[in-house]
């Protein structure tokens, strides 16, 4: 980006033939914490982090999680993650692969990822 912000990136992938728009990242350092809290308080959106980080980059295409809502509301929880800094994407001709951005997002909140991982009390709730 030519401006001094950090705030969102464009991502590095052409248009693909199926016209949709390339997702538009947020760079961690630019996250309020609320909005990273925000983001990790869903029990959706904490499944779709711990199953990313349990694959590598770039392995989950979008249609890959098994999680109970509708496309259009997982397309939203995709983008919730994007503006929290936490997940970048790239298409892949038909296919939108995930990578988590542990790295990025640790450096801004360090810790936080590594309790919302380690979180496995029956109901999600972070009783051991």
């Amino acid at each position: 980006m030519a401006t001094g912000t950090r705030a969102q990136r464009e991502p590095d992938t052409a248009p693909t033939a199926h016209h949709r728009a390339a997702p538009v990242h947020t760079d961690p350092a630019d996250v309020p914490l609320e909005t990273a809290l925000l983001a990790l308080a869903d029990p959706v959106r904490r499944t779709l982090v711990r199953e990313l980080a349990a694959a590598g980059d770039w392995e989950r295409q979008c249609g890959s999680f098994d999680v109970p809502v509708t496309k259009a509301t997982l397309s939203r929880h995709f983008a919730v993650l994007r503006e929290a800094g936490l997940l970048e994407q790239r298409d892949a001709g038909p296919k939108r692969l995930n990578r988590l951005r542990r790295p990025e997002f640790d450096a801004r909140f360090p810790g936080l990822l590594e309790l919302v991982l380690r979180e496995d009390g029956p109901a999600g709730d972070g009783r051991r």
